[in-house]
């Protein structure tokens, strides 16, 4: 099994860290674009290999805004397939590489609003949806990653979706204020649907240092290897129940720097200090260790020492 019986560091934001390499996106299109965009595949190639330089072990491609809803925004929907594609591509090349026992998890993102258990499609749509981003990844990743989903519903569509794949599976469970999913429901009820799937792992996918350590001694109790891929955002939607809305905000408005619309934490949490948090975690039984939105190489590679 993939992910059993050591610490895994995982990789950091993609999109976020492709921006500070110097990518000029187009509204919230982010890491989408630089894989749309084949003269921009060389910026996606030296981001993956960034992260493993820097101690990854583990990498998640960078399709998660290559998504129908999105593209279709910007009339780019035609670009689907080779974006995704190109995600699953780079990455592999970047792990052959690097000549590096590094394992390529695909991303298997939210089909709707980020961190929004509404859903706008049918059942069957969703199943579709997953089932298509995973056929198409599948010749190129080790493993399937389910991107940041935010209810039980949509994690079983997408575990359903991959199943011919005979593929493992991590989930990237988005949680909020309370350590409950988006939906509403609880990591208990979702450890009784990961327990029926070919599952390696199950981490707090996108989360806030809080909401991390309201959610280990919950993974504590089930057998997954488990742990999370933290942001440093200060005022996302989900992480404060005065401010939660189950409707998302992804849509609402086109804005070229998610840092401007959401703020930014890594003042707060230095090098040191989000080291520190990662050991401390470690030490409650957390075994699976990456970043998400605001987390670079830099922060990855000051956690090298703790693997």
């Amino acid at each position: 099994m993939f992910l059993k019986n050591k610490k895994y560091l995982f990789d950091g934001g993609s999109g976020q860290t492709l921006m500070e390499m110097g990518l000029e996106t187009t509204g919230d299109l982010w890491s989408a674009k630089a894989l749309i965009d084949k003269n921009l595949h060389h910026m996606v190639l030296k981001m993956h290999k960034e992260f493993i330089n820097s101690g990854s072990e583990l990498i998640v491609t960078a399709n998660f805004s290559v998504r129908r809803r999105l593209l279709k925004r910007y009339n780019l929907l035609d670009s689907l397939e080779a974006g995704i594609r190109s995600a699953g591509q780079i990455a592999l090349k970047a792990k052959l590489e690097s000549n590096k026992k590094v394992i390529v998890a695909g991303s298997l993102p939210n089909q709707g609003n980020t961190y929004s258990p509404i859903q706008f499609e049918t059942e069957e749509t969703m199943f579709q949806y997953f089932h298509e981003v995973a056929k198409i990844l599948n010749d190129y990743v080790d493993i399937f990653y389910l991107d940041v989903l935010s209810s039980i519903k949509e994690i079983k569509i997408a575990l359903e979706a991959t199943k011919e794949f005979n593929k493992q599976i991590l989930v990237g469970a988005h949680l909020r204020f309370d350590g409950k999913l988006p939906s509403g429901e609880s990591l208990n009820d979702l450890f009784k649907i990961t327990n029926q799937y070919n599952c390696c792992g199950i981490i707090s996918a996108c989360v806030s240092p809080e909401i991390v350590e309201l959610s280990i001694p919950i993974l504590s109790k089930q057998k997954l290897p488990f742990g999370y891929k933290m942001n440093l955002f200060k005022n996302l939607p989900t992480s404060n129940k005065k401010s939660f809305n189950t409707e998302g905000f992804e849509g609402e408005r086109e804005y070229e720097d998610p840092v401007e619309l959401l703020g930014t934490r890594n003042k707060e949490y230095g090098i040191d200090k989000y080291t520190n948090f990662v050991s401390n975690s470690l030490d409650k039984g957390v075994t699976l260790i990456g970043g998400c939105c605001e987390i670079k190489p830099r922060h990855i590679e000051a956690l090298k020492t703790l693997f």
